[in-house]
């Protein structure tokens, strides 16, 4: 062990002092004399000479002095202390007006209690403390979820604080079955990481090595849940995700009752759900709370635009360069005189195009909103008719990653809208140089890497492989409400049953 690790040991185990002075200053110097460090000597109840530790911005002001101070400096009666400790657990139980107060007794708690906004009272002649809930930092309200919008639906969003949105899960889940637990995970940033799913509808298994996945991250900073996502997943050589997320309360509960697992990390408004299927980045909430019809309908649309977005430059390069024959003469016709006076084969046209509608994507994405609408004058007139009349590429080009860009939109969940992009370029250049059968050699071995993922142990194409007949309910198409008696089985859940049989009269 080195010496730093064994320096790192030895303050860890450091107990409080019996002198304020000295663990004052302890505090100050591993904190480096920051100024946010806020100590506050007091006399507490007028007749013990006390200190008050917190961080200025990490505390509530309300809570320092109407629920800490106040009843610290209060004049009362003292009863008879015949213990050391006697005096603390008086105050933990009899005085402090705040919700939470715990009993400490080791510096390393002390700092872990002011990093977490607790508030932390020491008293001279004690080698325990009071660590008190005091935390009040600046938070951004629940608002519209940004990045999975619905028209018919709540409008409510995550934000980036972990208990406001267990809060939101479990608003809308009165369930004391609803377990959530909590641990912290980084070793410089502490970063609570919540586990949350419903005991009794969850496959145990699955929590099971979820919890000892998440046990094994050993790194320095969790800023994101894509951390977790990247450190958890089953496999990392793979351009598909087996994670899902979201920031939407209803979407985390309804994958909640289905039996999966949710993980919420504080300090992102996006929430990790496992196991994720291949079905279920198809899915949108909104397609629970319209009828079956409408949303089987659109459903079916989902998958029409993957495959358009998939395929469709590729196939374009395809039948231009080597499949002439299958167009009608007519259309040939008029796709030779458009390319005519453009100088690159159709896989150059095609790589030009979608690569600078990747670039304008991603400038659109990070670009300052003052200057965004410029921005979008200039690209249209790139990928427009300029470029089409300055003879670069040609109009039937334009119109293919038009509709390509529109269909990548339609994929609800971005995750699998990435892959897509990066799957679209590798079928570009196979059907440049074989054609179609470059397109179905890269298919059957996508197809084939689909169903090897796992996501926590389920196969990745459940239901379709291995095959779950009852589970299809909700898949390609949804069946209505009054048919979907069962919960996914794919999930492994031990309570299949989502709906009895009770039949109503109407």
């Amino acid at each position: 062990m080195s010496t730093a690790e064994q320096s790192n040991q030895s303050q860890g185990q450091k107990r409080i002092s019996t002198d304020l002075t000295e663990n004052a200053d302890y505090c100050k110097q591993v904190m480096g004399n920051s100024n946010d460090l806020m100590i506050r000597p007091l006399q507490c109840l007028h007749k013990w000479p006390s200190v008050l530790l917190y961080i200025d911005g990490m505390v509530d002001v309300q809570i320092i002095n109407h629920s800490i101070l106040e009843s610290l400096l209060q004049t009362r009666e003292l009863p008879e202390f015949s213990a050391d400790d006697e005096h603390l657990i008086y105050l933990q139980n009899d005085v402090l007006a705040a919700s939470n107060v715990i009993l400490i007794d080791k510096m390393k708690d002390v700092l872990d209690a002011l990093l977490a906004g607790f508030a932390v009272v020491l008293l001279e002649g004690s080698n325990r403390g009071l660590k008190i809930s005091a935390a009040g930092w600046e938070d951004r309200a629940v608002g519209e979820p940004i990045s999975q919008t619905v028209v018919r639906g709540p409008m409510e969003g995550f934000n980036e604080n972990l208990r406001t949105n267990t809060g939101l899960i479990r608003k809308r889940i009165r369930d004391p079955h609803l377990w959530i637990e909590e641990r912290e995970i980084g070793r410089v940033s502490n970063t609570r990481v919540a586990v949350v799913y419903l005991e009794h509808i969850v496959d145990q298994e699955v929590v099971k090595e979820l919890r000892s996945r998440l046990d094994r991250i050993d790194i320095d900073a969790i800023l994101e849940s894509g951390y977790i996502e990247e450190l958890v997943q089953d496999k990392t050589g793979t351009i598909f995700p087996t994670i899902y997320n979201s920031e939407r309360p209803d979407a985390v509960c309804a994958a909640l009752l289905e039996g999966r697992v949710a993980i919420i990390i504080d300090g992102t408004p996006f929430v990790l759900l496992v196991p994720a299927l291949f079905v279920h980045f198809f899915q949108s909430p909104e397609d629970y709370y319209q009828r079956a019809d409408i949303s089987t309908l659109i459903r079916m649309i989902r998958y029409l635009a993957f495959f358009i977005a998939l395929l469709a430059p590729s196939f374009y390069i395809a039948i231009t360069t080597f499949h002439q024959e299958m167009l009608p003469t007519n259309l040939l016709i008029s796709l030779a005189a458009q390319r005519e006076g453009v100088p690159f084969p159709a896989f150059i046209e095609a790589i030009l195009m979608e690569l600078t509608y990747e670039i304008l994507r991603e400038a659109g994405i990070r670009i300052p909103k003052t200057v965004g609408q410029a921005v979008s004058i200039v690209g249209t007139l790139v990928i427009g008719q300029a470029a089409v009349d300055a003879g670069v590429v040609s109009a039937a080009m334009v119109i293919i990653v038009s509709i390509t860009a529109i269909s990548s939109y339609v994929i609800p969940e971005n995750g699998l809208s990435i892959s897509v992009r990066i799957l679209r370029f590798v079928l570009m250049i196979l059907a440049a140089a074989f054609g179609f059968y470059g397109i179905l050699m890269v298919l059957l071995i996508t197809v084939t890497h689909l169903c090897s993922l796992r996501s926590f142990g389920v196969s990745y194409m459940s239901p379709f492989a291995p095959y779950i007949g009852k589970d299809l309910k909700d898949t390609i198409f949804r069946v209505p409400w009054t048919r979907m008696k069962t919960r996914p089985l794919s999930t492994g859940t031990p309570n299949e049953t989502r709906q009895t049989n009770k039949k109503t009269k109407r």
